[in-house]
């Protein structure tokens, strides 16, 4: 399929622009956000951007503002080629009418309140898991793979509902049906690619002070209509709790690394707590079957018996295994406190309607 018919006039504005002068700063934002906002598929976006001139210089800035939006890993990989051919270029002047309509960004905090939001952060983040209550939910598996390795066309293979429950701080899981049919098949029996630990196992690993986490500003940001600071984490893999796991199924070997990761952490402006944490793996060695692994998990305050709590939303795990991508969208609903009488019924489980998809990531 090619590009949708609403970005036309902007791609044939943009393409006589950039035969002319080459893609102007504003055309440039506009053309990545609306692919964005159309949700075009990510290869032909990064085609696009391939076959284009820029005369300015693309800023680490610019960049993260754009992921922040929600661009796709083959668009980054174009925009990333582009800054590295523009560097030493001039900066770029935005339209005197762009500059009124996006408001700039505040200053950064100080070196000080940066250390005083981080330490906030680990020190909510290290009683995260004694707050909470028991309960139980439902975790709702969508997974999905791409043959071509391309990011084509994701086909999907199952959705998976488990009852998740976690009591005195352990998560066990419990399957109720795949593809809506009941099944008593064990979490380790679904073969595919996996998830656990989004109960305050990845928070606590990330904050704790054997894995030592480096984090660096990166911008302010709203989430879900929540302020946000935002900053970029980084772990070595000596200090990394991250584990990659492949096989076990089938006949397969069971082969698993530690893998170092970067990425991101939103921290809350109002309640100082993590409400993102986006993870991607460095290091992976030559010839372990995985070359590539993303991860993606959102925290929000979930009514719980009419308290609020900060409890998981959804996550997203990406996997690259030579030409084979899988995608696997998870969502935490029906959370309840749990009791020897607590259940969650089929009933409720076929009245749920996907949680919708969050806005691109505006910049404060």
């Amino acid at each position: 399929m090619g590009l949708s018919a609403k970005i036309l006039p902007l791609m044939l504005a943009a393409a006589i622009a950039a035969a002319q002068s080459g893609l102007s700063y504003s055309q440039l934002r506009q053309f990545v956000q609306s692919s964005v906002e159309q949700k075009l598929k990510d290869k032909d976006v990064a085609n696009y951007l391939k076959r284009q001139v820029v005369r300015f210089e693309i800023s680490d800035r610019l960049i993260e503002e754009f992921v922040g939006w929600g661009i796709g890993p083959r668009t980054l990989k174009a925009l990333e080629a582009l800054q590295v051919s523009t560097a030493g270029m001039p900066a770029p002047v935005p339209a005197e009418s762009e500059a009124k309509a996006v408001p700039r960004q505040p200053p950064p905090p100080s070196e000080e309140e940066q250390r005083q939001i981080i330490e906030q952060a680990r020190g909510l983040a290290q009683a995260y898991t004694e707050e909470l209550p028991n309960y139980v939910c439902l975790q709702v598996t969508r997974r999905y793979f791409d043959p071509t390795g391309m990011e084509m066309d994701w086909l999907k293979h199952d959705e998976i509902k488990m009852r998740v429950s976690y009591v005195d701080g352990r998560e066990d899981y419990e399957t109720l049906a795949v593809n809506d049919v009941i099944t008593t098949k064990g979490f380790s029996e679904l073969g595919g690619t996996t998830s656990t630990g989004e109960f305050g196992t990845i928070l606590d690993s990330l904050f704790d002070s054997d894995t030592d986490a480096q984090f660096r500003w990166a911008r302010h940001s709203l989430l879900r209509g929540h302020p946000v600071y935002v900053f970029h984490l980084e772990v070595p893999k000596y200090r990394s709790s991250w584990t990659l796991t492949t096989g076990g199924n089938g006949g397969e070997e069971l082969r698993a690394i530690r893998s170092g990761y970067t990425g991101l952490v939103y921290i809350g402006k109002e309640s100082g707590r993590v409400l993102r944490i986006v993870m991607e793996a460095q290091g992976i060695p030559r010839g372990f079957p995985m070359q590539e692994a993303r991860s993606r998990l959102d925290f929000d305050f979930i009514d719980l018996s009419g308290e609020a709590f900060l409890l998981p939303l959804k996550a997203q795990a990406f996997v690259r295994s030579g030409r084979l991508l899988t995608r696997n969208d998870l969502e935490f609903r029906l959370y309840r406190k749990f009791t020897a009488e607590a259940t969650i019924t089929f009933e409720e489980i076929d009245s749920l309607e996907p949680l919708p998809e969050d806005e691109p990531e505006p910049q404060q």
